[in-house]
């Protein structure tokens, strides 16, 4: 594997150059999500318990390969193909190394950021589990991005508070909706808390990011589960209610925000049972504003069956997973852990990843973050 980043050279890597990995990971959003997408605050962190891998081998032709499982064109019957579109939808993760190249060549050319005439192919896996809500989509994209900066030596061109914003226009490219808290998590590693407030967004194109120290977190919980039914409407009101500037989802949106900034204090003074309550108000505000049906009786159950034992819970992003902390310790744990059993979900302690920055990333960042 070749090492993260290196000096910038205008000649194409041959085809017996070093084949280039990067993992991106799973992301739990832990407190102040969905106001990422409001000008908001959240706290974020990546876990090592689920991750994509996109590797990058020099080649004579550019091609993307599709995965023999998640990009499945052959059948054992017409049964075979309508269950697995009906359970994994018709897309599989091809078009986002697609589009994450169109878009990577587009800002390129448009900063004049010259890449070499080197050719390459380019394949993924993936174990982080489909609909729940830990950003699958978008590790996909984040390793993709990561291989293409080391392939076309351009690490240091490209600043690491623009990145998380080059993922997200891959991800709008195929009509993905979503915010800028994932990417960011993604790109930086580590425990992250994240301020897109909108005079930072309009002058820069991004929000204000620092990394915290992983070992101010309790030990956290990930519930999720294996064959998600209901994880409830796509679709909510609540974005344009917001933009209608309607008085219930603007207050409700700055109290979700700020609870990521109270969290930052929690954490930083290890007040765990601030840290608890302020997790539950994080998805009861959500709760009213989105409403159940928008939410699903499945996702509302894990939240649920978390809280029947006295720990507090949240969902890690839209639904379809949740992340659990429990004040009152192991026994505590034992009981979450056996009701998650008999209600049907998976339960896994979480393993948080450090910070991602190379050297080289972090000279990158502009003046205002460095």
């Amino acid at each position: 594997m070749k090492p993260n980043g290196s000096s910038s050279s205008s000649s194409s890597p041959s085809l017996t150059s070093p084949i280039i990995e990067h993992k991106a990971f799973a992301r739990i959003g832990l407190l102040g999500n969905p106001s990422d997408v409001y000008y908001g605050r959240t706290i974020s962190l990546n876990i090592q318990n689920f991750w994509a891998t996109v590797r990058l081998q020099p080649s004579s032709d550019l091609q993307i390969l599709p995965h023999p499982t998640h990009d499945l064109v052959q059948f054992t019957s017409i049964s075979h193909l309508v269950n697995r579109l009906e359970n994994e939808g018709y897309y599989g993760g091809v078009r986002l190394l697609m589009a994450t190249c169109k878009v990577f060549k587009t800002y390129c050319k448009e900063q004049g950021i010259h890449l070499h005439d080197g050719n390459f192919s380019l394949s993924y896996d993936t174990n982080i589990p489909r609909q729940t809500g830990l950003s699958g989509s978008s590790a996909i994209v984040c390793a993709t991005f990561s291989c293409l900066l080391d392939f076309y030596k351009v690490r240091d061109k490209i600043a690491v508070e623009i990145r998380p914003q080059l993922i997200l226009n891959a991800e709008k490219e195929l009509g993905i909706v979503a915010g800028l808290q994932d990417r960011v998590a993604q790109v930086y590693g580590g425990l992250l808390y994240m301020d897109f407030n909108k005079e930072s967004m309009d002058k820069y194109g991004h929000g204000d990011y620092t990394q915290l120290d992983t070992s101010l977190l309790p030990p956290l919980y990930l519930i999720y589960a294996e064959n998600p039914s209901d994880s409830g409407k796509v679709h909510s009101a609540v974005r344009q209610r917001w933009l209608d500037g309607d008085e219930f989802i603007v207050s409700s949106m700055e109290e979700v925000a700020n609870l990521a900034l109270e969290g930052k204090t929690a954490l930083l003074e290890k007040d765990y049972a601030k840290l608890a309550t302020l997790m539950n108000r994080n998805f009861d505000l959500r709760r009213r504003m989105f409403g159940d049906a928008a939410l699903g009786s499945l996702n509302i159950e894990m939240v649920e069956v978390a809280r029947r034992v006295g720990a507090a819970s949240k969902f890690t992003g839209s639904g379809g997973a949740v992340v659990a902390f429990c004040p009152d310790g192991p026994s505590q744990v034992e009981l979450l852990s056996d009701a998650c059993k008999k209600a049907g979900f998976s339960i896994l302690p979480v393993k948080v990843v450090p910070s991602l920055l190379n050297e080289i990333d972090i000279r990158s960042q502009s003046s205002k973050n460095a």
